[in-house]
């Protein structure tokens, strides 16, 4: 099982990466941003609505539904829900401040409670235990992250370090 402080960590991760990713991401044109690269979501923009979108989805469903959730609970997660740059943009910032106060209110016995939610992918309702459900999300930004890191580096721009060690204030 996860601790509060093990969310914590993460959710502070999380905004850091996404720092570094979006300002590596502007020195690409919008253009060179929405090209397809082949990647899983075509796009380095496509991807980066995949990851405001499913981070949304699953806080969302842990909070029983954030103003950023109740924004887009019908969008699938293939479907650029910010067309715009600058949308894009505002809408990580604010999720991941989102994410932040909400780990900040995390406890151990409601990351060892048992949690439902809908999925939409298997159009049924899932259970488990909430850690697992809260590791997911998390695990989720980390993958996508890398599938951006890798559109980022064939357009030869470098992220820098991405390790969880190399985060500034790490231990705070």
């Amino acid at each position: 099982m996860i601790s509060p402080e093990y969310a914590q960590l993460l959710a502070r991760y999380n905004r850091w990466m996404n720092d570094k990713v979006y300002a590596a991401s502007e020195q690409l044109s919008d253009a060179e941003r929405k090209a397809d690269r082949g990647a899983f979501f075509k796009s380095l923009h496509s991807t980066l609505n995949h990851l405001v979108w499913g981070d949304a989805m699953w806080l969302g469903r842990f909070t029983k539904g954030t103003v950023l959730e109740r924004a887009m609970p019908t969008t699938p997660g293939n479907v650029d829900v910010h067309a715009g740059w600058e949308a894009l943009k505002a809408a990580r910032i604010a999720l991941d401040e989102e994410l932040i106060v909400w780990a900040a209110s995390l406890d151990a016995s409601w990351l060892a409670g048992d949690f439902s939610w809908y999925s939409g992918m298997t159009k049924s309702t899932r259970s488990g235990p909430a850690w697992q459900s809260v590791t997911h999300m998390f695990n989720h930004q980390t993958h996508h992250r890398g599938q951006v890191t890798t559109l980022l580096s064939q357009q030869k721009i470098d992220l820098g370090a991405t390790d969880l060690m190399m985060m500034p204030h790490q231990n705070s």
